[in-house]
């Protein structure tokens, strides 16, 4: 008998989170897969002929729900500094910097998430 390892529940509740995350992979070299019986692959930066420099494996929803919200939310402050000097900046620089409306705006994004992939936040 083959093992699996991740439960059929978590499977369900890791496709909800892939793609509440849809957005994400139009703005960012990423892709979120389901690779059966051994969970879900997120795999980024692909560089021809050598294929992509991050591989990470999910069994659990909850890590690949906050693994994705970071993802999504550097990738938003990255696009907001572009272009300016605060791109030399940290992502926690950048994000001081913004207005208090942006800021709420951005961090609000993870409720919206959450309510999309079915996960509670603490």
């Amino acid at each position: 008998m083959e093992k699996s390892y991740i439960t059929d529940i978590e499977r369900e509740r890791c496709k909800k989170v892939a793609a509440a995350y849809a957005e994400l992979y139009e703005i960012e070299n990423i892709v979120v897969l389901d690779v059966g019986r051994f969970g879900f692959v997120k795999l980024q930066y692909y560089r021809p002929p050598y294929g992509f420099d991050n591989v990470i494996t999910f069994t659990d929803s909850r890590s690949m729900f906050e693994n994705l919200w970071e993802e999504w939310f550097d990738t938003k402050l990255y696009l907001l500094a572009k272009g300016t000097p605060m791109l030399e900046m940290g992502y926690e620089e950048i994000f001081k910097c913004l207005p208090e409306e942006k800021q709420k705006e951005l961090v609000g994004k993870k409720t919206v998430f959450a309510r999309m992939a079915e996960i509670e936040l603490n």
